[in-house]
């Protein structure tokens, strides 16, 4: 068995995964609050050498496979003043809860928010924004500017709505992506920020650089057109060996 010929056809699949993720953080980088979706390419020992750390002299060389393994920067994204009474960003750690049509909760640092026709607050994919106290937070009905503190109590016309809910967790990479920009809590307990900072008319960006992307997807194809030419070069090499051998 010519190991490089799978070694090669192992490179092939992890730096598709690595262009997947690439091609989806240039989609998104214009998304509020999104996170940039990583790929780590690390070397796996494969076959009987897996099991048995103590190969003798003889015995053959062990083989490593390439891995990409996925994850995601936590890292926060540039904040941009936008001066839109619902626009709120972060500072520091945290997420906002809010709660989709189905009930189900999810976290998010994108602060994009608007008032529905029932006057419940509401972010950018129309989920309900959700107080401290795990409700929605409605408006009143005179109407009036809404004004958000620094700690996230909302008020309107000196009436206090509610506070934003601003959470953390233990352990950020058990977290799972949903929707844009979007994450649900994979079992863990949200911590609630004892002192939140957020700030009423900013929004945080993704954190991603466009730039870095598009440089990053030329290393791809070149690292993919290589293995492919090793591949070819190997098969043709087969190819020769058996026509001599008849």
């Amino acid at each position: 068995m010519n190991i490089g010929l799978y070694q090669s056809a192992a490179s092939l699949s992890a730096l598709e995964r690595w262009q997947d993720a690439v091609s989806q953080n240039i989609t998104s980088s214009q998304v509020s609050g999104y996170k940039k979706r990583t790929v780590d390419i690390s070397a796996q020992l494969m076959g009987e050498h897996a099991a048995d750390k103590n190969t003798r002299v003889g015995d053959g060389m062990p083989a490593y496979f390439p891995r990409a393994s996925y994850g995601i920067s936590y890292q926060a994204g540039e904040v941009e003043p936008t001066r839109r009474d619902l626009d709120v960003a972060i500072q520091g750690e945290g997420f906002f809860a809010i709660q989709t049509s189905d009930g189900s909760k999810i976290y998010t640092r994108a602060g994009e928010f608007t008032m529905r026709n029932d006057r419940t607050l509401i972010n950018a994919s129309g989920a309900e924004v959700l107080s401290d106290g795990g409700n929605p937070i409605m408006a009143t009905p005179q109407g009036g500017p809404i004004v958000i503190n620094k700690d996230g109590s909302v008020y309107q016309r000196d009436v206090l709505l509610g506070k934003l809910q601003v959470v953390k967790f233990e352990d950020n990479s058990r977290l799972r992506p949903r929707g844009s920009g979007g994450f649900v809590a994979n079992g863990m307990d949200p911590i609630p920020v004892e002192k939140p900072e957020v700030i009423q008319g900013y929004l945080e960006g993704s954190n991603i650089t466009p730039l870095r992307e598009m440089v990053d997807l030329v290393t791809i194809s070149r690292a993919y057109e290589a293995n492919q030419k090793l591949i070819q070069s190997r098969d043709d090499l087969f190819g020769k060996a058996l026509e001599k051998l008849g």
